[in-house]
């Protein structure tokens, strides 16, 4: 069991039945994986949900987040501010390092300068690759 920090679009793409990243969202339900999330991450999620499904499809997903026994709730104390390109995703970052988590699932380029910096020390993978590691 891996913990793992999922960007939006990365959850978006994984938890329609029909995607054939599904398996993701349904490692994290029977505990094959940890999700980690921060209250920053929920309302991301819960905001961009809303937008691209509806209302009600966002709270039933952000309920089964909340009430799983294999949600990891992180509060960072410290912003690491390493994505300069889109500092509103630092908030993964932040969480991926508080929660010691194993990877953040992203297909988002801007993650890539984590590639290039030793410190904070998180792994970036995409959902084909840990699709093979499921």
């Amino acid at each position: 069991m891996a913990r793992l920090v999922l960007d939006t679009n990365s959850l978006i793409q994984c938890i329609a039945r029909r995607s054939p990243y599904h398996d993701l969202w349904l490692s994290f339900l029977d505990g094959r994986n940890t999700l980690c999330v921060t209250t920053a991450i929920l309302n991301e999620y819960a905001e961009i949900l809303e937008r691209k499904a509806s209302p009600k499809f966002a709270s039933l997903a952000l309920d089964v987040i909340v009430n799983n026994p294999y949600t990891h709730f992180a509060t960072p104390f410290y912003n690491f501010h390493v994505i300069v390109a889109d500092p509103d995703d630092d908030k993964f970052v932040d969480c991926a390092v508080v929660s010691n988590a194993k990877f953040i699932v992203t297909e988002d380029s801007h993650f890539d300068v984590l590639k290039s910096i030793g410190f904070p020390p998180v792994e970036i993978i995409g959902l084909d690759d840990i699709m093979e590691m499921i």
